[in-house]
């Protein structure tokens, strides 16, 4: 059995209901008692220490996943290697260490299918769980919707791309409640997976829709609308790019933030947050947390500052408010994230804002030629951070690489969610669906160490960004092996 297998028979699991002598599927009672597994699932996405077995104060769910994938871009730079955390992902050092379980490979596996094990338990009592229909479907919704999130992630750390790569091996796909006898699946196509993707989240959109969300911790339709155009543009599928994004801008409710509001990026109240985490003193993960690795005041910060490529920090207008974010003075650092107590090591984490579906809106309408509606949404940003923000830009033209500048309406989206949404959601999602290379050097203010030269940068069909599936996956799955199955542990 693999590693998912595993998740679900470990005391990690997280489903407490009795289980069906004959199906083993999980009974649950009702949707209120299915509700309480899942509660526990979604604080584990921001608890650290369960995950890996070793190196935890970078192991700390979404966030440490979305901030792996910032520093290994091209905007946010580690000023130095500090204690260590997160600097051998921004040097890409982390592929051949999937022997180990206490490392990045073994982490994003174990949490991933940690979450879809559990829900599939869920899934599995669509059909019999009692209560109200409006909870059955919220909470059913709610698993349809972190298995997609759960196995888009995987899809974009284990595989290249989707577009071209359709036919390369992804990852083992499970859609029923797995047991110690459960056969370890072999690795499903990029395109296999992504079917399973658009068909768990429609159906969480189909079950979402008309439900109150709850908590902004769960994945209710608004949210759920976000995700699918996060697939949608990994797809380039523009067209459902820009109505999941357009619609999930009206579900939500939200409105774009103004900066002087939303100092701190620390709370789920903001009016512009669609999900997020509140983070109670008690649940604090002190050092292992997202602020400890921001937060200047915190000696993980000060040792391993955090700053913008003085490249697109120039690409800000003068009066652009987003400038607050960082200190020029200090080689721009940071001052976008900070905890709202650092004495008690609080802070909500945030992980998707109303401004995203606007840019993603922008792109998809531009690059399906409605320019004047792409400039809507990009000013529906851009208006709130330069009152005196125009855009006469037109075309779809992007460089080469990241740097090589083009003047094009879509290099304009691009750049402007490139700065808004800086050390949020994983700058190299959007550098491999984009097939840019990219590259770093000092006189944008990156460190000798993390220059990364001789690397293929410059490829955007590299492996250098596939992580290695682990090794434990291989010892109990009999239906891969390490010959066959394990990526490419090379850059090329």
């Amino acid at each position: 059995m693999g590693l998912l297998v595993m998740a679900a028979c470990s005391e990690d699991k997280l489903e407490t209901q009795p289980t069906d002598s004959v199906s083993g599927t999980t009974l649950f009672s009702d949707a209120k008692a299915a509700m309480v597994p899942l509660n526990g699932l979604y604080r584990s996405m921001y608890t650290s220490g369960w995950s890996t077995t070793g190196n935890t104060h970078q192991c700390f769910g979404i966030s440490a996943y979305n901030l792996a994938a910032e520093v290994m871009g091209d905007d946010f730079i580690m000023g130095a290697q500090g204690s260590g955390w997160f600097w051998f992902d921004a040097a890409y050092n982390v592929k051949g260490r999937f022997n180990s379980s206490a490392w990045r490979s073994y982490d994003l596996w174990y949490a991933h299918y940690t979450w879809i094990a559990n829900v599939n338990y869920v899934i599995a009592a669509e059909e019999t769980m009692g209560g109200a229909t409006e909870d059955k479907n919220y909470v059913i919704g709610q698993a349809y919707a972190v298995r997609a999130y759960s196995y888009f992630m995987l899809a974009q750390w284990f595989s290249r791309t989707y577009k071209g790569h359709e036919s390369e091996p992804c990852v083992p796909l499970y859609t029923e409640p797995t047991f110690k006898t459960t056969t370890g699946q072999p690795r499903s196509t990029v395109a296999q997976v992504y079917e399973q993707i658009d068909k768990d989240i429609e159906k969480a959109l189909t079950l979402l829709k008309g439900t109150t969300l709850k908590n902004k911790s769960h994945l209710g339709y608004a949210t759920a609308l976000g995700i699918a155009s996060r697939i949608a543009l990994v797809k380039e599928d523009w067209a459902n790019a820009k109505k999941y994004a357009e619609e999930a801008i009206a579900a939500s409710g939200c409105a774009v933030g103004d900066v002087a509001a939303i100092t701190g990026m620390n709370s789920v109240e903001y009016n512009d947050v669609m999900w997020g985490a509140k983070i109670q003193s008690d649940q604090a993960g002190m050092y292992a947390s997202f602020f400890a690795h921001m937060d200047p005041v915190v000696s993980y910060a000060q040792r391993a500052p955090k700053q913008i490529s003085i490249y697109l920090y120039q690409k800000m207008g003068e009066k652009d408010a987003r400038r607050a974010w960082w200190n020029p003075a200090e080689n721009y650092l940071q001052k976008k994230f900070s905890f709202s107590n650092a004495a008690t090591w609080e802070g909500d984490y945030i992980w998707m804002r109303v401004e995203e579906m606007y840019f993603n809106a922008a792109e998809a309408a531009c690059r399906l030629g409605d320019e004047a509606t792409a400039k809507k949404h990009l000013t529906a940003v851009m208006s709130k951070r330069d009152a005196g923000y125009k855009c006469e830009k037109s075309g779809t033209a992007l460089g080469k690489l990241t740097t090589d500048d083009t003047g094009s309406l879509l290099e304009e989206i691009l750049i402007q969610k490139r700065i808004e949404l800086w050390g949020e959601m994983g700058r190299t999602f959007d550098i491999r669906r984009l097939k840019q290379g990219f590259k770093r050097d000092s006189a944008h203010g990156w460190p000798s160490g993390l220059l990364l030269p001789g690397r293929p940068t410059t490829n955007p069909e590299n492996y250098m960004w596939v992580l290695t599936i682990p090794q434990a996956e291989f010892d109990g799955n009999e239906n891969m092996s390490v010959d066959k199955d394990q990526n490419n542990t090379k850059d090329e």
